[in-house]
């Protein structure tokens, strides 16, 4: 058999490399989706009370997964706290499991209404 020159060596390595970094990518898991991927997304609503003001429409809350079965919660609205929210399920409802804030998703109606801190409540559906 006949010597590779450096040319053909780089060319082998880098074909084998990449057959290596494929299966180890095909190796690993993949994450089954939990509670915090079934509410993810963007939502539409309005603030329908406040402790310390007016209602409001046409606010949006964006909910993004952070962790297993934990989102956080962030508004267009300056009004509304982010929060981050440890999930469970109850029922046909997506909740959080502890903590000040409400955060009730009904699978049904895929309507989320959430309660910042208990001073100020939104209403709405994902857009």
């Amino acid at each position: 058999m006949g010597r590779m020159d450096t040319g053909g060596r780089a060319a082998m390595l880098g074909a084998a490399m990449a057959l290596l970094a494929a299966g180890a990518a095909a190796a690993q898991p993949q994450r089954k989706p939990d509670l915090a991927d079934a509410v993810a997304g963007t939502y539409a609503g309005d603030v329908i009370s406040d402790s310390k003001g007016s209602s409001r429409s046409n606010v949006s809350l964006t909910v993004t997964r952070t962790g297993p079965n934990t989102v956080s919660v962030t508004s267009d609205y300056q009004r509304l706290p982010s929060i981050t929210v440890p999930l469970t399920a109850a029922m046909n409802t997506i909740q959080q499991a502890r903590g000040d804030s409400v955060f009730l998703y009904d699978r049904g109606k895929k309507q989320l209404d959430v309660s910042f801190n208990m001073e100020v409540s939104w209403s709405g559906a994902r857009q």
